[in-house]
């Protein structure tokens, strides 16, 4: 018999977790398959890519809808909820924007990218704690979106604006949420344990 005392998750934090571990799962492998096929299709601007752009901010928005089911009411639910409806307002942006070509369409990302992740550093930070982690991944990811977008807005004002960056955007993206949700696996295995 063990004598360790440690007191279990609550139920609704486990849930929580598990919630966030498919969560961040998903959308992970879903940008990082964006990326993949954004990658071989973007040699224009034409009505394939226009699609993919406009998807890849939907899978943002759908992503922080399933989110904020899951969240009480609160400052991180408002924000959630924010970060859904902007990335939905985005994606309906990129789609008129792509009609004008790369420079539109790296001004509309950059400023998605810059409230997003500001948005992403602010739910992060939020979530810090013994039962879902330091959230490093999520917090890096955000602050990088917020670099990213300013430097896609200074690159869609240069001579030669190129929608290559956006795969690489997607990939770091999808790395950062795969690596929280292998994160929040191990906290639970690690809480687990304790209480064994």
């Amino acid at each position: 018999m063990s004598t360790n005392t440690a007191t279990p998750a609550p139920p609704s934090a486990a849930g929580e977790r598990s919630s966030l571990l498919r969560l961040y799962l998903s959308r992970g492998i879903l940008a990082v398959a964006w990326a993949a096929v954004f990658a071989k299709a973007h040699a224009s601007v034409d009505a394939l890519a226009i699609t993919l752009l406009v998807v890849y901010p939907l899978i943002d928005a759908v992503s922080s809808f399933i989110d904020r089911r899951a969240l009480p009411t609160g400052s991180e639910r408002q924000v959630t909820t924010f970060n859904g409806v902007l990335s939905t307002l985005a994606a309906i942006a990129v789609g008129i924007a792509g009609g004008g070509g790369v420079a539109p369409v790296l001004h509309v990302f950059g400023a998605w990218a810059i409230l997003s992740g500001a948005a992403q550093v602010v739910v992060g930070l939020r979530r810090r704690g013994p039962e879902l982690g330091k959230q490093w991944p999520v917090l890096i990811a955000g602050g990088l979106s917020v670099l990213v977008g300013i430097a896609y807005n200074i690159q869609a004002g240069g001579d030669d604006p190129s929608l290559d960056v956006l795969a690489v955007y997607a990939t770091g993206g999808g790395v950062f949420f795969i690596v929280q949700a292998l994160l929040l696996g191990w906290k639970a295995r690690q809480l687990r344990t304790r209480t064994v």
